[in-house]
């Protein structure tokens, strides 16, 4: 797929309003992504790789654009990324939100007791629970696992929106890197 040759703020941007789909034993579930975050490796302070650190869980942003990295935070929340740099430039994709689109009702049933639909995806560790997703899935290809993307909706330049990425204070100058991107007034969008 051209997809992942795409440098990874291209391609942080390309993701929204594609469709990410889930499909298990459970059924298939899937929404539009309408918001993401980009992590530049290396030489970003905020990336999990920073300073070429390479540990078990880091170990698969290591690997080929379009692998799934997935990683719990704060000991409870799974978040759903997509390695987007060449083999050994480790860069990922954090995908913060989406807009449901099928399986509604099983989304509703893995996140319990849910009073407005908006609050089912509207963050990283809740569309991950929504979708289905686990730590069982790092390291596997997106698009051979029964996760892929789709081409949904076409978001034209003028309807995204950039701003500094959310949840990484010990990030010194990396802080205020406008790397975080989202559709404009979509209301799935984090915050």
């Amino acid at each position: 797929m051209d997809l992942w040759n795409l440098p990874t703020l291209e391609l942080a941007k390309r993701l929204l309003g594609m469709e990410l789909i889930h499909t298990n034993q459970q059924g298939t579930t899937s929404g539009i992504i309408v918001e993401t975050e980009a992590y530049l490796g290396p030489e970003d302070r905020a990336a999990h790789s920073f300073g070429n650190r390479r540990t078990p869980r880091t170990e698969v942003m290591f690997h080929e654009a379009g692998t799934i990295y997935t990683y719990f935070i704060y000991g409870m929340h799974v978040c759903f990324n997509i390695v987007s740099g060449p083999i050994d430039k480790p860069e990922a994709i954090l995908i913060r939100a989406i807009q449901p689109v099928n399986g509604i009702e099983i989304m509703k049933d893995r996140r319990g007791n849910i009073k407005k639909e908006v609050q089912l995806t509207n963050g990283p560790g809740k569309l991950s629970k929504s979708m289905g997703f686990s730590l069982e899935h790092s390291g596997l290809k997106m698009n051979e696992c029964g996760i892929c993307l789709k081409e949904k909706v076409a978001v034209p330049p003028q309807e995204i929106e950039a701003g500094p990425r959310i949840g990484i204070q010990y990030a010194e100058e990396a802080i205020h890197f406008p790397y975080r991107f989202w559709i404009k007034n979509n209301p799935y969008v984090s915050r």
